[in-house]
């Protein structure tokens, strides 16, 4: 009878332990949801000294400088190249350019991926990004983009465009 008694005790002693553990002890698993963003934006090459964050092509953005950079694609949309191969295509890139950082200076966003966010074969970091304007009402960074006629879709189905047509 007391190998019983002693028995029952042992799972429930481990039992409180691991609860204990799991509710104190284990490590914190990073956050994997949106972020707000309160991030003021320039131009990159615009000869901005000390700005933190800069505004590099129509989908991309750098934060920080040296080896603490961190370079920021968003996702959903792609806008055509600054560099690209004919006078409308980079025309449109700079106007795409343009048209992100005046929506990122318009306030407060949120961007997904939190602490840990995915990132593409150059080593950037992939976000979606959206600002919140009431409870069910988001306005996404994408389809402004898309709507605006300054990128194209991207994504599953999605051809690319021929920027210079």
């Amino acid at each position: 009878m007391v190998t019983w008694w002693i028995l029952w005790r042992v799972p429930l002693f481990l039992l409180v332990v691991m609860a204990g553990w799991w509710f104190t002890i284990r490590p914190a698993t990073p956050q994997k949801g949106w972020v707000a963003v309160e991030q003021s934006f320039t131009l990159c090459g615009s000869g901005s000294s000390g700005a933190f964050g800069c505004v590099a092509d129509g989908d991309t953005v750098i934060i920080g400088f040296g080896p603490q950079q961190r370079r920021i694609r968003f996702t959903g949309f792609d806008t055509p190249e600054l560099n690209g191969a004919c006078t409308a295509e980079r025309e449109l890139a700079g106007k795409a350019r343009l048209a992100l950082h005046d929506w990122l200076t318009r306030g407060t966003f949120e961007w997904s991926g939190a602490d840990d966010p995915p990132r593409d074969q150059y080593g950037r970091e992939l976000r979606a990004v959206r600002r919140v304007s009431g409870k069910d009402d988001s306005e996404y960074l994408a389809e402004t983009m898309i709507s605006q006629g300054l990128a194209s879709e991207t994504g599953w189905g999605s051809t690319p465009r021929n920027w210079c047509a």
